[in-house]
């Protein structure tokens, strides 16, 4: 009996493999980027300066730096989200190698980008090193975030990314591209 838990299964095509890794990382170098680009944007723009009515009952511009996760919980453990973020994107990167469906890849993209963009803010803003406070700007239904937690671009795709996740699992299809049954 082979100690290789991937003993038994098909390899996975090198092609796709590839093509899927590139996919991965180009999503998430676009949904990083954006992240970025726009909260320079809204520290440029919305700081000390009341909301900004994009579509009024629906969509605001609000400056919010977060210390917790969304709804602002677990605002005492920013250090604790620094750590799992942390984890996912090693995680990500270890799962990779197996990576050959574009719909794993595009999810896995989605959450590497939003972790990333996340965790860029909890390393690099104030109050210091994983400590940092997340920048948000968008705001549902309220400007002040009382119905619907203010969010940025890197939440958007952590919450994108995960339920094509879950869609994927659901529907059987394995990160190698091959259909359980």
């Amino acid at each position: 009996m082979s100690s290789d838990p991937s003993a038994g299964e098909a390899p996975v095509d090198p092609v796709l493999r590839r093509r899927g890794v590139f996919l991965l990382a180009g999503i998430a170098a676009a949904v990083l980027a954006l992240d970025v680009a726009t909260k320079v944007a809204a520290v440029a723009t919305l700081e000390h300066r009341d909301p900004v009515t994009v579509i009024d009952g629906f969509l605001y511009l609000t400056l919010l730096r977060n210390p917790g996760a969304a709804w602002s919980m677990a605002t005492g453990y920013t250090w604790v989200l620094t750590i799992i973020a942390v984890v996912v994107v090693g995680v990500i990167i270890w799962i990779a190698r197996k990576l050959a469906s574009t719909g794993w890849a595009i999810g896995l993209g989605l959450v590497l980008g939003g972790a990333l963009g996340n965790l860029m803010d909890r390393f690099f803003r104030s109050p210091g090193p994983m400590r940092g406070h997340v920048v948000d700007m968008f705001a549902a239904f309220s400007p002040d975030g009382s119905i619907f937690p203010v969010f940025n671009i890197a939440d958007s795709a952590l919450v994108c990314g995960g339920i094509l996740l879950v869609l994927m699992a659901l529907r059987g299809v394995e990160i190698d591209g091959r259909v359980g049954e």
